[in-house]
């Protein structure tokens, strides 16, 4: 993978929001697919797929060599760290909810970034060199674990980490299997080809309460009723091992986890090289590097 270098600013903003009053949804700029089919691994019909639904589903992704030793790295890489580590992210209740830049902390986890499932399926699908933006395991325990609302990803990309382009994808791998009632992530298909604009200025240090319960940055009941209305919801279901890749711009979100059965995944963000992070869009600063590499 190639680093991006310095920041440059942009000035122009495509995709206005956190603003003081509603305002209607936005086409996307940008294409979903950038690169083509001798460009990776992906035949033509799942990039199709991928540039119409806005996501993918690959089996296999990890073998069963990597999955049992991966689940184990959660711990190992907590015991290493400060208990007060901003990396490492908690439920109310006080179990870890995601740790970040695992990517950087352990050795195996590097190694999954590199895999020729993963790495090339970037790569092909944003038409250019990649890097991490983001990376992190999450977990949902059995029982405690909380939900994710929806949400764009690229809504809080662009409004505190200052990508101006929708050209970043992600890869959810999962560890354990995700049923339909442990919490397994809800897309709505095709909801990437618009921006929604949300509504409510950026708290200063808003990374501090959103990675635990978000708050800003989300869309209104309104606005999701409409999507939900034309397009739906799917739900990632699956056997450990199994990658969802989805477009950076795809409203999705969690329920619960009120089963005994627990639910984690390590989870990848890749940005292109050619859509480096500028001044945030809509927040004071930007956030910290383990949130958004620059």
């Amino acid at each position: 993978m190639s680093a991006p270098g310095a920041a440059t600013a942009i000035v122009e903003d495509r995709y206005p929001t956190r603003l003081g009053h509603a305002v209607e949804p936005i086409p996307r700029s940008e294409p979903v697919v950038w690169g083509g089919k001798a460009d990776g691994p992906l035949p033509p019909h799942e990039l199709a797929r991928f540039d119409e639904l806005g996501y993918l589903v690959r089996p296999g992704t990890l073998t069963d060599d990597l999955i049992g030793p991966l689940r184990g790295e959660t711990d190992r890489i907590a015991v290493g760290l400060e208990p007060d580590d901003p990396r490492i992210i908690r439920e109310p209740r006080g179990s870890i909810r995601s740790i970040f830049e695992p990517h950087l902390l352990s050795a195996l986890v590097a190694q999954v970034v590199d895999l020729d499932t993963v790495l090339p399926i970037a790569r092909q699908l944003l038409g250019s060199d990649v890097y991490i933006h983001q990376a992190r395991i999450n977990l949902m325990p059995g029982f405690t674990g909380t939900g994710f609302y929806w949400h764009s990803d690229f809504e809080t990309w662009h409004a505190e980490d200052g990508m101006a382009d929708i050209r970043a994808v992600s890869c959810s791998i999962a560890l354990t299997r995700n049923y339909p009632y442990n919490g397994s992530l809800m897309v709505i298909p095709g909801s990437h080809h618009t921006f929604y604009p949300c509504v409510g200025a950026t708290p200063d240090n808003h990374h501090g309460t959103s990675l635990v319960a978000q708050q800003v940055g989300t869309p209104d009941e309104t606005t999701l009723c409409k999507a939900v209305d034309h397009h739906g919801i799917d739900q990632f279901t699956g056997s450990p091992g199994t990658a969802l890749w989805f477009d950076a711009n795809l409203l999705h979100g969690s329920g619960s986890n009120i089963t005994p059965l627990p639910r984690s995944n390590v989870f990848l963000v890749f940005n292109s090289v050619d859509n480096r992070l500028g001044e945030p869009f809509a927040a004071p600063r930007p956030r910290p590097r383990y949130l958004a590499a620059r």
